[in-house]
């Protein structure tokens, strides 16, 4: 059995995207392996954001989890800022980064680029926090997106120089990128990856989108001129991502989209791939509207809270005590 974490940020609802790039993936992976999943909210405020809406979002979030399918009694569903060994254990691999490297993370170089007067300081130093929120948990497997494999990279060397300069405690975890369906693109430029913070509302689909809205956005979905449903990314973007997007929602392989399509206009067939995402979000939709005001969501956040603490704190100190940090109390006579 594996260690698998993983961890979202709370900066809005889900897009289709990340249900079929990663939360779908994560159920199947909880019937073999020991998940953790972790709302990031500490990594939300590297940038700006509004109390009400976080909070709003945090708790959203944690619906979306689980009416996706994720069983609290198989995987650790928890919220980063309620474990504090996060933070302590993210300043002690601050300590031992460098700052050359932290500049070299793409996602800082791009929002600093007007200038570094106005970046938070967080915004550099949170990579060493993402690698304590995978370093405490043993993890072996980190699934992530390829926009997410610097920051992966990262983590591995900061648990090889901390193992190599302390003690050899943390595990080197491993990148995994699924291979069908890990990026899900945008619906107005096929080029980018789907992303809820698109400014352009019709580029993406969000999770709780009702069926009126997903129809509208799939048929006003970018494709091309020459109206034949084939899978090409280079030439055919626009149908190459709805291609994927159907198959992944019904199960069919995409040839045998091809093969279904091949004398049918993109009217038919963005009509076909609207339902099937209606009918993939549906259930997850109405499983959410029960969740979001009850008090078994906030049940749940308790106990994986305390049972993420409870794993956490045993890394913590083991890292102190390989860092000197704390005093050696006294035997007794």
């Amino acid at each position: 059995m594996s260690t698998i974490f993983s961890g979202i940020q709370p900066s809005g609802t889900l897009t289709l995207g990340n249900y079929l790039g990663a939360m779908k993936h994560f159920v199947d992976l909880q019937e073999e392996d020991n998940c953790y999943f972790c709302i990031v909210d500490e990594h939300a405020i590297t940038v700006p954001q509004d109390r009400l809406k976080l909070r709003e979002n945090i708790r959203s979030l944690a619906a979306l989890y689980l009416a996706s399918g994720i069983d609290p009694d198989k995987s650790t569903l928890f919220i980063q800022s309620e474990v504090s060994a996060h933070t302590q254990l993210g300043w002690m691999l601050q300590c031992v980064s460098y700052i050359g490297e932290l500049e070299r993370m793409t996602q800082f170089k791009d929002k600093s680029t007007v200038g570094k007067e106005g970046v938070s300081a967080g915004l550099l130093t949170y990579p060493p926090l993402m690698a304590s929120d995978i370093l405490l948990y043993q993890t072996d497997i980190v699934p992530v997106g390829e926009d997410q494999k610097q920051h992966l990279e990262l983590t591995r060397n900061l648990a090889q120089r901390f193992n190599s300069k302390f003690n050899d405690i943390f595990t080197v975890p491993e990148v995994s990128i699924p291979k069908v369906g890990a990026r899900i693109m945008s619906l107005q430029d096929p080029t980018k990856k789907m992303s809820k913070s698109d400014e352009n509302q019709k580029s993406f689909i969000s999770m709780l989108d009702d069926e009126k809205k997903i129809i509208k956005k799939i048929k006003s979905a970018v494709t091309d001129s020459d109206g034949i449903v084939k899978y090409d990314k280079e030439n055919k973007p626009g149908v190459a991502n709805l291609l994927t997007i159907y198959s992944i929602c019904t199960g069919k392989s995409i040839p045998s989209l091809e093969e279904e399509y091949k004398n049918k206009g993109y009217g038919d067939f963005k009509q076909d791939v609207a339902e099937a995402v209606v009918k993939t979000l549906k259930p997850i939709q109405e499983r959410y509207e029960e969740l979001i005001h009850s008090d078994q969501l906030d049940e749940i956040l308790d106990k994986g809270a305390e049972k993420a603490s409870f794993t956490a704190n045993k890394m913590l100190q083991k890292a102190k005590k390989a860092m000197g940090l704390g005093r050696v109390k006294k035997k007794r006579k």
